[in-house]
C-alpha cells in the first residue's frame, strides 16, 4: 500500500489571528479573508480526491494552528502527540489531543524535546527526521524511540540552514522519487529515492503533497509542474500565496492518513 493512499484528513479552520502567524524575514501579513480562501479550496481538492475530511475549529490564541502537521504525526494505527519547537505554539499539541484520542486506538508521545511535523517525511522505507531550528536531535531520538514501537524505522537528517523545516525543501513524487530543492540534493539524505531537483526559481513549490494519483502543488510553478508529470503523475494547483506569507505550504495544512 502507497504512502500516500489516504482515506482521512483532519484540518483546522483558520483563525483571525493567522494574520500575525510565525514568518521567517520580513513579509507582508496575510489577509485572513485570502487565507481562509486558499484553506477551503485545499479542503475542496482533498475531498475531490475522494479522502473524508473533517475540519476543526479555528483556535485564536494559536495564530499558526491552521497547521495541523506541526503537533501531530499520524498513521492509520496510530497517532504521535509532537511537541513544535515554536514557543508560541506550545499549547497546540494538547489542543489537538482531544481530536487524536477521539480517531485513533492509541495516542503515543515523545519522552522529551521538540518535534514540528514539517520536519518529518514519510518514505515507503524510512520515516526521515529533519533537525532544524523547530527540530532538535532530543525530539528527533525520542521520535525514532516512538516510531520503532510502532514496527516503523526512522532516520535523522539536518535540514539546511536556510530551509525552515525539512518538507519546506521536498516533497514524495511517488514511492520512488522525491523532489527536492538544490541544498537537499544529496544521496545521503534519500538514500535509494531518486531526486528531481527544484528549479531554484521555483523552490518555493517544494513542499508538494502527493494524495493517491494526484500530486498537489501551489500556483505559479510551472516548470516543477512538468517535472511532475514527466514522471507519469497526474497533478492539480491550488493556490497558495496567502499561507507562504507564513512560511507554509500544502502538507502543512492536514494530517493525512489511511483508516485500517
Amino acid at each position: 500500500m502507497a504512502v500516500y493512499d489516504f482515506t482521512h484528513a483532519l484540518l483546522r479552520a483558520p483563525a483571525r489571528s493567522v494574520t500575525q502567524g510565525l514568518r521567517d524575514g520580513d513579509h507582508d501579513d496575510p489577509a485572513y479573508d485570502d487565507v481562509l480562501t486558499e484553506h477551503t479550496a485545499y479542503a475542496e481538492a482533498l475531498r475531490a480526491l475522494g479522502l473524508t475530511i473533517e475540519i476543526l475549529e479555528p483556535l485564536e490564541a494559536f495564530p499558526d494552528s491552521i497547521f495541523v502537521e506541526d503537533p501531530a504525526l499520524v498513521f492509520g494505527e496510530s497517532a504521535i502527540l509532537l511537541n513544535p519547537g515554536a514557543s508560541t505554539r506550545a499549547g497546540e499539541a494538547a489542543a489537538i489531543l482531544p481530536a487524536l484520542e477521539q480517531r485513533f486506538p492509541q495516542v503515543l508521545r515523545l519522552a522529551e524535546g521538540f518535534v514540528d511535523g514539517g520536519d518529518v517525511l514519510v518514505t515507503p522505507g524510512e520515516v526521515l527526521i529533519g533537525l532544524s531550528a523547530r527540530t532538535d536531535r532530543a525530539g528527533a531520538e525520542a521520535l525514532i524511540a516512538v516510531l520503532d514501537r510502532l514496527g516503523r524505522k526512522g532516520r535523522i537528517v539536518v535540514t539546511p540552514a536556510n530551509v525552515l523545516h525539512f518538507k519546506t525543501g521536498c516533497g514524495l513524487i511517488d514511492e520512488e522519487t522525491v523532489a527536492v530543492v538544490a541544498e537537499l540534493d544529496d544521496a545521503a539524505i534519500f538514500g535509494s529515492l531518486r531526486r528531481i531537483v527544484v528549479p531554484a526559481e521555483e523552490a518555493a513549490g517544494a513542499n508538494l503533497l502527493r494524495v493517491r494519483d494526484t500530486v498537489l502543488l501551489g500556483t505559479g510553478f510551472p516548470q516543477l509542474r512538468d517535472l511532475v508529470e514527466a514522471c507519469g503523475v497526474s497533478t492539480r494547483t491550488l493556490p497558495i500565496a496567502e499561507i507562504g506569507k507564513i512560511d507554509a505550504g500544502l502538507s502543512c495544512m492536514s494530517l493525512r492518513w489511511r483508516a485500517a
